[in-house]
């Protein structure tokens, strides 16, 4: 393997799980230190962002980066997992129009409570909360706030809502789709769901783990500094090697986080707070 950390992006296809990607590439690359940077369940496709190397450590910061999504959701029926793999277990003849739709769309943007769907992998005293939905245990989640930053309605016909949304990390959007249902005192199932940009890296320019071999994963690779968007730090020698020594040096920039590059990629990110700069992530 040619490059020893950075990000490679995938196009996961349907009834992968995201564990299933990395154990393929760890498979291909015959390395441990996999992971991924965001669960997409089984039965979505889109964008997975593959950590690979010291890359896993950003996951963190990775968080704050906003992903769009393109759902369809099907007006008449629940499932108890709130999509198309659950069980129907409740049905309702009322179909609202277009414009009731329109209408309630913007309550769900910005700052909005959501309750996490039951099959989850929240936890609940060290059980994963679908653990406990498969057994039959009773059980609530309590709501959380997600941000959500744009909802588009793309098409709405024969009873199935398609929307463009664009949220914070930690969002649902099966239950989304639920809690529009409700404020139109009806129900919905999510029946599609494609992750189609996370940050700057769109659907279009991710790989297929179909398509994947060790020659093809390094070359996909992504370097951690294309990855970041942050602004980089141009300093001497001295100060480098006080900054990896875990030393705080004093610098004139802006307060934020900046790259420090090596030749190849990001080494480590530096918070710079009141002129003091200090090493927050090492990834030599």
């Amino acid at each position: 393997m040619k490059k020893n950390k950075g990000i490679l992006a995938i196009n996961k296809s349907e009834n992968w799980t995201s564990f299933d990607v990395v154990n393929k590439i760890k498979h291909i690359l015959k390395i441990r230190q996999v992971g991924h940077l965001g669960t997409l369940d089984p039965m979505a496709t889109g964008v997975l962002l593959i950590t690979i190397g010291k890359a896993t450590k950003l996951f963190d910061i990775m968080q704050d980066k906003i992903k769009t999504y393109v759902a369809e959701f099907e007006f008449g029926y629940s499932t108890d997992t709130l999509d198309k793999t659950g069980k129907i277990i409740d049905s309702s003849q009322n179909i609202p129009f277009l414009s009731e739709i329109q209408d309630i769309i913007p309550e769900f943007i910005g700052q909005i409570e959501q309750i996490p769907p039951k099959y989850s992998a929240k936890n609940i005293n060290g059980e994963r909360a679908y653990d406990l939905a498969r057994k039959g245990i009773d059980f609530e989640l309590k709501s959380k706030t997600v941000e959500i930053y744009d909802i588009k309605i793309i098409s709405y016909t024969d009873k199935v809502l398609k929307l463009e949304i664009k949220c914070g990390s930690g969002t649902y959007i099966r239950a989304i789709g639920r809690d529009i249902a409700k404020k139109l005192n009806t129900l919905a199932t999510m029946t599609s769901l494609i992750r189609t940009q996370v940050g700057d890296i769109s659907v279009e320019k991710c790989s297929k783990i179909e398509d994947l071999d060790e020659i093809s994963v390094d070359d996909n690779i992504i370097c951690i500094k294309n990855i970041l968007n942050l602004p980089k730090l141009n300093l001497n020698e001295e100060l480098i090697k006080k900054l990896l020594n875990g030393q705080t040096i004093n610098l004139d920039n802006n307060d934020g986080v900046y790259m420090l590059n090596d030749e190849f990629d990001t080494i480590a990110l530096v918070k710079v707070e009141k002129n003091k700069a200090k090493m927050s992530l090492f990834m030599a």
